[in-house]
């Protein structure tokens, strides 16, 4: 990332109503959390203390956000049945909402109509998208910003789509 790019935490405190995210893959490979992601393979525990090293930070950001009025949704496109990956996130799912994110699931095959992006993103107040780039294996692959009035419409169209069709997140069981 260049230090023209602005972090995550400055978009979020720019923003002065909504934050979307759309998630579309079934496996991430972020090597932040391959550690606590083997654990969880091998023992089922995953960590869903909010003030804990790993969360804390990410708690801290979206609750600030949220208290100043900013709403905060994520919608996560999946295959079922869902990948280990996809339990896991399941599994931890209740401190976003903690943090006051809102999330709901949406199966991929009732998503088959969905005009979507290539990939997945963060849209902050219907303005300025960050596109998020992954690698097959799902390992990240850097970050790209626009504010092109037509990849914000079909970004804000396609989130919207899915959030109406999508599952919230107390609601969703596992397949």
């Amino acid at each position: 990332m260049s230090s023209s790019e602005p972090t995550f935490a400055e978009l979020l405190a720019g923003c002065t109503r909504s934050a979307v995210h759309l998630e579309m893959r079934d496996q991430y490979g972020i090597t932040d959390e391959s550690g606590a992601f083997s654990t969880w393979r091998r023992t089922g525990q995953r960590d869903t203390d909010p003030t804990s090293e790993n969360w804390a930070p990410w708690v801290e950001l979206i609750s600030g956000a949220v208290a100043r009025g900013v709403t905060v949704r994520r919608a996560r496109i999946v295959s079922e049945p869902v990948t280990d990956y996809i339990q896991w996130e399941h599994a931890g799912t209740v401190v976003n909402v903690h943090a006051g994110e809102q999330v709901r699931w949406l199966p991929r095959r009732r998503a088959s109509d969905i005009a979507v992006p290539g990939n997945d993103f963060w849209l902050f107040d219907d303005r300025l998208i960050r596109w998020n780039h992954f690698t097959g294996d799902g390992a990240w692959a850097g970050q790209e910003f626009t504010d092109d009035p037509s990849a914000v419409k079909l970004c804000a169209s396609a989130f919207e789509a899915v959030w109406a069709r999508a599952t919230p997140h107390d609601q969703y069981e596992i397949h």
